[in-house]
């Protein structure tokens, strides 16, 4: 799903990557602490595998409940590319990208929902979402 991108002008101070309860942590220089599911992560990519190379061009991300992140790179000074167990290692996911993911959590994740339930596709609730 198409985010437009707001710059935070805040940095990113920790990752922690929580395998078990497969989760990312990122804590900011401004005292924002998100903890972001993997799923989460991986439905809003920013690549163009999952949202095109222009308006109207998005591919809904679906099935994705038990996907995990195997590898996390650092990108510059500006982002990190995560791996994902299910192949997906193309996304690049800027400091002001997980920031926003962070900040909209519980809007977004509806959005996600209700596309979902749009496109008639249910999802197994085999972890939880709320943080």
């Amino acid at each position: 799903m198409r985010l437009n991108i707001k710059p935070c002008n805040s940095q990113p101070l920790e990752i922690k990557h929580h395998q078990l309860s497969n989760r990312v942590e990122i804590s900011y220089d401004d005292g924002s602490v998100f903890v972001l599911p993997t799923e989460y992560l991986r439905v809003y990519t920013q690549s163009a595998e999952a949202v095109g190379h222009g308006p109207g061009q998005e591919t809904l991300q679906y099935g994705k409940e038990d996907v995990s992140i195997k590898d996390i790179r650092p990108i510059g000074n500006y982002g990190i590319l995560l791996v994902f167990s299910d192949g997906h290692d193309t996304g690049i996911y800027t400091w002001d990208l997980l920031y926003q993911l962070g900040a909209d959590y519980q809007a977004l994740w509806a959005a996600y929902l209700e596309q979902l339930e749009l496109a008639g596709i249910q999802r197994k609730t085999t972890r939880s979402h709320a943080h």
